[in-house]
């Protein structure tokens, strides 16, 4: 689950708690608009657009039946999850994208990987070296299942005419890297309520296979936000994406989250994306 932060000044504790998949929703909005006449859209696009939606698929059961923090009285937040719940999702995910696909099970173990790796260089934040050494031996066997998976895949892929050009270190890491900002910028939007969002800056964004831009975002009013370069294809682009409101609820008493999950009333967030 995501939980996003409180507006100031809210004081019954009630918070806009997203699933995964509504997550995930944003960044298949992202997908299909991204590439203009300065960024180059990705190929293969088909599995690049599926990949980008369902990146996250292994959180499914966890966010129709999310366990409660004792601390909050609301689902764990996503990286407040218990670790070895974490880590069985992580490999969910890459084995639900790969019996899509090839590519996209390729392209998910690598998100997975780069996550707990400093994202192959591009960030120094490495998770890995956060993990608690009682769960350490579970998280490496995860990462080096996901490192084999991804030698068999590109093996796979390499082999094939059609698709060998697909898992060349530029291509592949184009789209690597296009992923991660579309996640990294949906989440600006998720976990954070409007008065919370500054200025941000993405690093790494491919204009092309040669070469990267830096985005900036900018809140500029009426739940507006400015990108500079601008990476989607029209200004003005209208983004939405869905949750629920809940109020913390007592852990000890176990309620039945999966009714809760269910019965509670969807909302919806928006914002529009325009160039600066």
């Amino acid at each position: 689950m995501i939980v996003q932060s409180a507006p100031e000044g809210e004081t019954s504790g009630k918070r806009f708690v997203m699933k995964l998949a509504e997550h995930l929703e944003l960044v298949g909005q992202f997908a299909e608009n991204y590439g203009n006449d300065k960024f180059a859209e990705p190929e293969p696009r088909e599995e690049f657009m599926y990949v980008c939606r369902w990146h996250d698929k292994g959180w499914q059961d966890l966010d129709d039946n999310p366990p409660l923090s004792a601390d909050t009285g609301l689902p764990h937040n996503l990286v407040e999850t218990p670790l070895p719940i974490i880590l069985l999702t992580s490999a969910r995910s890459p084995e639900h994208n790969e019996a899509h696909h090839p590519y996209c099970g390729l392209i998910d173990s690598m998100h997975i990987w780069g996550l707990y790796n400093g994202r192959y260089g591009l960030s120094d934040k490495k998770l890995i070296n956060m993990i608690p050494d009682e769960h350490r031996l579970l998280a490496d066997n995860m990462l080096n299942n996901e490192f084999q998976r991804q030698a068999r895949l590109k093996a796979e892929l390499g082999a094939d005419a059609k698709t060998a050009d697909w898992v060349k270190d530029g291509p592949l890491f184009t789209n690597y890297k296009i992923l991660q900002f579309f996640d990294t910028l949906a989440l600006y939007f998720n976990c954070n309520h409007a008065g919370a969002r500054g200025e941000s800056v993405f690093e790494n964004v491919p204009l092309d296979q040669e070469t990267d831009a830096t985005i900036t975002v900018r809140p500029v009013g009426d739940y507006s936000y400015s990108l500079d370069p601008y990476p989607f294809r029209k200004s003005g682009m209208a983004i939405s994406y869905a949750g629920r409101y809940l109020t913390p609820m007592d852990a000890s008493a176990e309620p039945d989250m999966a009714a809760v999950m269910r019965d509670t009333l969807i909302e919806r967030q928006s914002a529009t994306l325009v160039a600066a």
